[in-house]
């Protein structure tokens, strides 16, 4: 390749990158922060019954950590969902039974829903402006009758667990229980929601797209992981498990259909169809056969919602969730009643729900190529789209048709799962594995990089700069600015993750932290004839396909026959993607984005193998518990500070800006607007559990009755912020044609930074409401 040389424009523009570069890394060297102990803030959002008339509109401030809301739920949430406040000790359980000791449990871990970046399409400026529904961590625990082993399976609607996220939570977990929930028996599964927040990442390339390190958000999500084992814990009660499989159709697609074609033909040839349709179902009931909870494993990427979006919420598996939550908890609020179920991930790498596929979105002209690139506009145009006419009515759909489907194999579900629990787990590093390829020849994995086709994103959420996927060599413009500001990749890496362009040498990057995790987790869990694997990242179509066979025949040649082998996703440390050796030679995103070399996937079957042998030759107690990784003291804060929140003159947080009609008709959105104020500070002072609620009046008891709350899909809540600390919010209530005539209401909860000269800032509750509207049928 001839040697190419730069204009004056470009060599300006090398110059220009290379200052703003340096001026960022000061700024950030500047906010580094000690952690240390960080309070945990628990709340208590009640609400009383009032004998108020139905005709009041403003807002009510109330200072301190409580505030009475005028109004009484439906249905009060019970002692099922209550996490317990001290640790107290194991109560006896009943052992003279068939099936499994069973508790479920489910808990809010949403977080920031402004100021801090959405986690999942890396797009700057994709920050949280709001909540469409909540995010929860859904926990599972099953012992056997005796009570002597006991598994845990923790499904969280965020992007992804972290390492520090999983690391804090077994020290909390330690800390309360003692040996009973550990490193191999708990294992902790993002649902892979692009629309959660970022923030609770430690290393630095995770970090730097999160735009921060938010205390805030991890330490919600730890309180919300735990409180959700806490209450599963409590709630365990004698069981039986049973599994279905079945195929859920017309949801999915390909995504690096020309990856997917590298494979050998024979193995394709094996196959109806290049992506994972099978659904596989865990029915849980009580031995009176009443509904304990669900969980599902499916290849599926949640990104119905795309890198448009500005409002949290759970994608299409939370929709998924919501809609058999709620008719399984008839008469409870969104995120409450005693039934569970998790729509967990799987092996979803290179699998999209924008089922009418890639088209240039200039001219409608199908991208679907090897570079996903239009003719006008290149990359940066083709996207694919969902089924619906926007975004979230594409949520709803895929996420409904996934919903049915669970629903079908949950209710035909009769065969049982039985026979002793067991786990197996080992910290690995995963920069230096020796894979076996045949019995003469072997290679290693490389220490992490990232490669330009990274760069690209996918047709699901594409990149800002313009790259290409399919890239197998290095632009001599970019190569020039990574060597000025993080210096050269060395031979000896450019040589392990051939035929990879190197755009990012991570694993030779420690500044300020190590830009990506070296000790990563492996781990097996099994119940009887069913074991979950615990995959540390994204493993595409084929590569779940190869690890579900090998673990399974490695199970079946030491007397373990017919197991289930179930691949769960985004397990316990985040290291990207897992494709194929094959599918990595063709470099689209997927593979750019398997940071651990070609041999990436045969290294992981060959971990997973030793753990399915040690369990199925009861020698886990023989394995080495291998390198445990690092939890870093100092970390980066986000760069949005915190500011004091202003209303505007003659104004109060939650005054009325905008009112409700006095009348609106099912398929309506009433839509108010209130003085708002920063809704971060929520996360810090939850005397409010909700943003929002639609509440209707109730004549013979005088009282108004909660109907929504801003975990229901049918509520948006909207936060615009101003100058200066002043802001507004919107509710939204589009009207679903199930909403009975009558009068309603919708309120306003937040919470306003204040601080006084010389004083520390203190976090204050508000509350507004709007007058009475009345909904009509017709």
């Amino acid at each position: 390749m001839a040697k190419r040389t730069f204009s004056n424009l470009e060599t300006f523009l090398i110059f220009l990158l290379v200052m703003m570069t340096a001026i960022t890394v000061a700024l950030l060297s500047l906010l580094f922060i000690t952690s240390g102990t960080i309070e945990n803030h628990k709340g208590n959002h009640f609400f009383p019954t009032t004998q108020s008339p139905p005709a009041t509109q403003g807002s009510t401030a109330t200072q301190g950590s409580t505030a009475t809301q005028s109004s009484t739920t439906t249905q009060s949430s019970t002692a099922t969902q209550t996490s317990p406040e001290t640790s107290t000790p194991e109560p006896p359980l009943f052992q003279n039974f068939s099936g499994y000791h069973i508790g479920v449990g489910r808990a809010d871990c949403t977080g920031q829903v402004a100021d801090i970046n959405l986690m999942g399409y890396s797009k700057s400026g994709q920050n949280a402006r709001g909540i469409l529904t909540r995010l929860y961590s859904r926990a599972f625990i099953m012992a056997e009758p005796d009570g002597s082993n006991r598994t845990v399976f923790v499904s969280i609607d965020i992007g992804m667990v972290s390492q520090r996220l999983r690391l804090e939570v077994l020290n909390r977990l330690q800390s309360k229980y003692g040996s009973l929930y550990r490193r191999d028996n708990v294992i902790l599964s993002g649902t892979h929601t692009h629309s959660g927040p970022a923030g609770y990442f430690q290393y630095t390339v995770f970090v730097i797209a999160s735009e921060g390190f938010s205390n805030q958000t991890f330490q919600h999500m730890v309180t919300g992981i735990l409180k959700s084992i806490d209450i599963a814990h409590t709630n365990m009660k004698p069981g039986k498990i049973f599994i279905n499989k079945g195929n859920v159709d017309g949801v999915q697609i390909n995504r690096s259909p020309y990856s997917y074609l590298q494979n050998p033909q024979s193995e394709r040839a094996r196959y109806s169809s290049n992506t994972d349709k099978e659904m596989v179902v865990l029915k849980m009931v009580d031995l009176n056969g009443d509904d304990l909870g669900l969980i599902s494993w499916f290849a599926i990427h949640p990104v119905s919602m795309n890198n448009s979006n500005h409002l949290v919420n759970s994608d299409n598996v939370g929709y998924a969730s919501y809609l058999l939550e709620q008719e399984k908890n008839k008469g409870y609020l969104p995120g409450q009643g005693p039934f569970v179920a998790a729509f967990a991930s799987s092996n979803l790498g290179d699998v999209s729900p924008n089922i009418l596929g890639p088209h240039c979105i200039n001219t409608g002209e199908s991208c679907d190529n090897p570079n996903s690139t239009c003719p006008i506009g290149g990359p940066s145009m083709c996207i694919a789209k969902g089924p619906g006419q926007d975004m979230l009515d594409s949520t709803q759909i895929i996420g409904r048709t996934m919903y049915q489907r669970a629903k079908e194999l949950y209710a035909s579900a009769s065969q049982e799962v039985t026979g002793p629990l067991a786990s197996a787990h080992q910290w690995v590093n995963m920069t230096d594995v020796t894979v076996w390829l045949n019995s003469t020849h072997a290679a290693k994995t490389c220490k992490p990089a990232l490669g330009y086709s990274f760069a690209a994103g996918t047709i699901d959420g594409v990149g800002s700069l313009n790259f290409t996927q399919g890239k197998t060599e290095g632009d001599p413009f970019w190569d020039t600015i990574r060597d000025q500001v993080l210096g050269k990749p060395s031979e000896e890496m450019k040589e392990c993750h051939k035929p990879k362009p190197i755009l990012l040498h991570t694993g030779e990057l420690s500044k300020p932290h190590p830009w990506h995790p070296d000790i990563v987790d492996v781990q097996i869990i099994t119940l009887g004839s069913l074991a979950i694997t615990a995959i540390p990242g994204e493993l595409t179509t084929m590569s779940g396909r190869r690890l579900r066979e090998a673990v399974q025949a490695e199970f079946a040649s030491h007397g373990m026959q017919n197991m289930t082998v179930v691949i769960s996703g985004l397990c316990n440390v985040y290291t990207h993607y897992i494709a194929t050796y094959e599918e990595y030679q063709a470099q689209r995103y997927e593979a750019a984005s398997t940071i651990y070399g070609p041999h990436t996937l045969s290294a992981y079957i060959q971990l997973f193998r030793n753990l399915a042998k040690a369990i199925a030759t009861d020698t886990v107690a023989d394995l080495s518990r291998g390198p445990e990784p690092p939890f870093f003291k100092q970390l980066i804060l986000p760069l949005i500070p915190n500011i004091v929140d202003r209303a505007p003159i003659g104004r109060t947080f939650g005054d009325v800006l905008q009112p409700a009609k006095p009348e609106y008709r099912v398929g309506e959105v009433a839509e108010v607007i209130f003085v708002g104020a920063n809704p971060k500070n929520s996360v810090q002072n939850q005397t409010h559990q909700t943003f929002l609620t639609v509440e209707r009046y109730e004549a013979t008891s005088t009282s108004w009755q909660i109907v929504c709350n801003d975990a229901s899909w049918e509520t948006r809540f909207y936060w615009h912020k101003g100058l200066l600390g002043l802001s507004n919010a919107t509710v939204e209530w589009h009207i679903p044609d199930t909403a009975q005539p009558g009068i309603y209401r919708i309120k306003y909860f937040g919470h306003n930074r204040k601080q006084d000269i010389l004083k520390p800032a203190v976090i204050l509750s508000f509350e507004g409401s709007s007058s009475a509207f009345e909904v009509v049928t017709t």
